[in-house]
């Protein structure tokens, strides 16, 4: 589902991903770990073409994310391009980026209704059972201000869901809520997961991880140090940075 091949970005003498090369099969969880400023956020909003890679390559679905290649010349998409390759790749940020102006049930209709020109009628009975499905079916008249963070989030995970994308990417999606309302949270995204969404997860929560993943990879200083199967990377690390990290974090 996603090839990353030598992705460099840098924000003007800083070089944030310096050569990231991985691969998520289809259905799979990667969960990306690290210290701060390790680039596991600016790698997965280039996966989505937030920010725009400077080298290297992007493939999602066999597509190359941001442009679409001529012999041996690269084209950036257009504006509308990105948005119809963005609306099949669903994204889940860790201050939730709800419509404050908006109620639940809208701000889970916007995305289909407004981008995909849906009918408001299917739109809003796919609204409801998505609400349903993340528990919030009796809030749908509620607004976001109205509600916990942890309720706020499971609406930005029924929104994402709402375009019904080919792939979910999770920004550290419960670092901003209080530690009583994670679970609810993660328990909507183990239920993804066991449903055979494929989904990369930026994550300081290791349980999660060594439980739903895949794959973790630790990455560290803009560069993947150490991947493979959560119980091989969280209990035994082959490098010492992995090793030094989990020894503070666990």
């Amino acid at each position: 589902m996603v090839q990353a091949r030598q992705v460099r970005k840098h924000f003007g003498r800083l070089e944030v991903l310096r050569g990231i090369d991985l691969s998520v099969n289809r259905g799979d969880v990667l969960c990306l770990i690290g210290p701060s400023g390790s680039g596991k956020s600016t790698f997965i909003r280039c996966i989505n073409h937030l920010e725009k890679i400077d080298g290297g390559e992007l493939i999602v679905d066999g597509e190359l994310v941001g442009y679409r290649q001529s012999g041996n010349t690269l084209h950036e998409l257009r504006d509308s391009e990105v948005c119809g390759m963005r609306s099949r790749i669903g994204m889940v940020f860790q201050r939730f980026n709800l419509f404050p102006h908006m109620n639940v049930l809208d701000n889970v209709m916007s995305g289909p209704v407004w981008v995909k020109k849906e009918p408001i009628s299917a739109s809003k009975d796919r609204a409801h059972g998505l609400l349903e499905r993340v528990g919030l079916v009796d809030k749908v008249k509620s607004y976001p201000s109205q509600l916990s963070g942890g309720q706020q989030q499971r609406v930005a995970i029924a929104r994402a869901l709402a375009m019904e994308p080919k792939l979910m990417l999770f920004d550290e999606p419960t670092s901003a809520l209080d530690p009583e309302l994670v679970g609810d949270v993660l328990d909507v995204m183990r239920a993804l997961a066991e449903d055979g969404m494929t989904m990369i997860v930026v994550t300081h929560e290791m349980g999660f991880a060594r439980e739903v993943g895949d794959t973790v990879v630790f990455m560290d200083g803009g560069v993947v140090v150490e991947s493979g199967e959560p119980k091989v990377v969280l209990t035994s690390p082959q490098h010492e940075r992995t090793r030094s990290f989990l020894s503070k974090v666990l």
